[in-house]
């Protein structure tokens, strides 16, 4: 690897020459001269990665030829040196985006540690997380073994979410391969747990997650109250790891009162899930309750289109005294409107706003090549997701809620997974679509790449016909079936879906903040 290349800029230049020979010994590269216009000529002819730079020369000042060095290499870090202190000197110096301030006189450790703190951090970085996630691998593998509560599951996908968030922002491929093979192994164990415990989570078990059908009761009412107005935001289809890369962002306008993650329930998919948010019951409860609002998958229309109905007799079954609004943005024109209009709401004790972004977004990868190439990764579809969620209306929405003295709580009715595995599946001609899920009669399948229950009325669902039975897919499978199989599998594979079993599709964020 070639030396560091350092420019140092001083018209006492040769004061400073055991500097130099310190730095020389180190085995850094030191060009030397007394003038900024000498400096602004040998940047145009020569390659540096650091600039030391007087502030106070005779000619152009330190504050003109930083102007201008920055004009020409945007990127290169200038050190800016001076024997002053005075305020303002430091504030343009800043202002003008320096990488360091250093009061004269400088002694050979003050400008050493400048350089590795500009320099040589990123690789320090990468060299500390590395060197962490390998003695914290072996500890997550042997966890992983004894996990055996959803409370522990809720924690190691933390864990393992922290650790790809790190090491996603280093060189270093091989860490992030050992810790995807990790997340592998741990959506694995993560379907057995499910397969075991599920149908139990509704006989009463006394260690059962709080569900969908759980989530408005439990969590949501308690927080309603007459002296403070309440935004409920469900970003559809919002995994855990795309709530955490936006959460520094909201943060700036409001401070968590509490984190604390909840399970979708089977199938992990809109009409179910969000369905049994917003009417407190499970879809076999539904549609006893409510047959004129549910729909099953082979009924024709659209699944979701009575939310604000099913929140409404909630409401009233819970007896709650509050007035609340429904909104449901699809487009760009709907959040517009709803962000230039909010103040409006603040007379509502409840404002709800379902956001479907994310949703269009996963869906759309599968029909937009454009998005295909955006989104070829997790890292990728989160970044994607945060340029969205910055420009967004949903943004300007939150910040207006601020501004009006709202709490917010943030939530979503199932993740979602990139899906590269087929599994082989035959139905009749009503199975149902989902790429994830499939409900019908005498399905065909691999044991092994599914989660299946024979009696749906076992985990509360509707059952189409008397022979009907659920199958959900494991770790990142989709079903594909025969005819046609192989254009159905290149089309499919490596897309993002949802509807079945998985740390994605599952744990999901449940998030009350109040305004700072």
């Amino acid at each position: 690897m070639s030396a560091i290349h350092i420019l140092w800029v001083d018209d006492e230049i040769d004061l400073l020459k055991p500097h130099i020979l310190f730095l020389e010994k180190k085995n850094y590269k030191v060009s030397k001269c007394q003038s900024g216009t000498e400096a602004l000529d040998i940047i145009d002819q020569e390659n540096f990665d650091i600039v030391f730079l007087d502030e106070n020369m005779p000619g152009i000042s330190g504050i003109d030829t930083l102007s201008e060095i920055k004009e020409k290499q945007a990127n290169l870090p200038v050190v800016m040196i001076t024997k002053s202190e005075e305020e303002y000197i430091m504030e343009e110096a800043i202002g003008s985006k320096i990488a360091d301030y250093l009061i004269k006189p400088v002694n050979p450790n003050q400008i050493l540690l400048s350089l590795k703190k500009n320099l040589d951090h990123s690789r320090l970085v990468s060299e500390k997380t590395t060197s962490n996630y390998q003695q914290e691998f072996r500890k997550i593998a042997m966890d992983m073994a004894m996990v055996n509560t959803y409370e522990e599951w809720v924690e190691m996908y933390q864990r393992l979410l922290y650790w790809e968030l790190e090491l996603e922002g280093i060189e270093d491929s091989g860490m992030f391969e050992i810790l995807e093979t990790q997340k592998v192994e741990a959506n694995s164990q993560f379907c057995k747990f499910i397969n075991k415990n599920y149908q139990d989570w509704f006989d009463g078990a006394p260690d059962a997650p709080m569900l969908s059908h759980r989530l408005f009761q439990d969590r949501v009412a308690p927080e309603l109250s007459k002296d403070q107005p309440t935004l409920l935001v469900v970003v559809d289809n919002l995994r855990y790891d795309q709530w955490k890369v936006f959460e520094p962002i909201i943060t700036k306008h409001y401070k968590i009162a509490e984190e604390a993650p909840y399970y979708s329930i089977l199938p992990t998919a809109t009409q179910y899930a969000r369905n049994a948010i917003f009417s407190g019951l499970m879809p076999l409860e539904m549609e006893k309750k409510h047959p004129d609002l549910w729909l099953n998958d082979t009924d024709e229309g659209g699944k979701n289109m009575n939310e604000n109905e099913f929140l409404t007799a909630q409401i009233e079954r819970l007896r709650l005294d509050i007035k609340h609004e429904y909104y449901k943005i699809t487009n760009e024109k709907s959040g517009r409107t709803l962000a230039d209009n909010f103040k409006g709401c603040k007379n509502n004790d409840l404002t709800v706003v379902v956001y479907n972004f994310v949703d269009m977004l996963s869906h759309s990868k599968t029909e937009m090549e454009v998005i295909k190439e955006l989104a070829s990764n997790d890292k990728a579809y989160r970044s994607l997701t945060l340029s969205w969620f910055k420009n967004s209306p949903l943004y300007d929405i939150i910040q207006k809620a601020q501004s009006l003295g709202f709490k917010l709580i943030i939530t979503t009715d199932h993740g979602t997974i990139n899906v590269n595995k087929p599994s082989k599946v035959i139905g009749d001609k009503n199975t149902s679509l989902n790429l994830r899920y499939k409900t019908g009669k005498s399905l065909t399948y691999e044991n092994k790449e599914v989660v299946a229950f024979k009696d749906p009325k076992s985990i509360h669902l509707p059952a189409i016909n008397m022979s009907s039975s659920f199958i959900f897919a494991r770790d990142d499978y989709f079903f594909a079936y025969p005819n046609n199989y192989n254009h159905y599998v290149s089309y499919y594979r490596n897309t993002y879906q949802h509807g079945g079993v998985s740390l994605e599709e599952m744990i999901i964020p449940f998030v009350t903040l109040q305004p700072k």
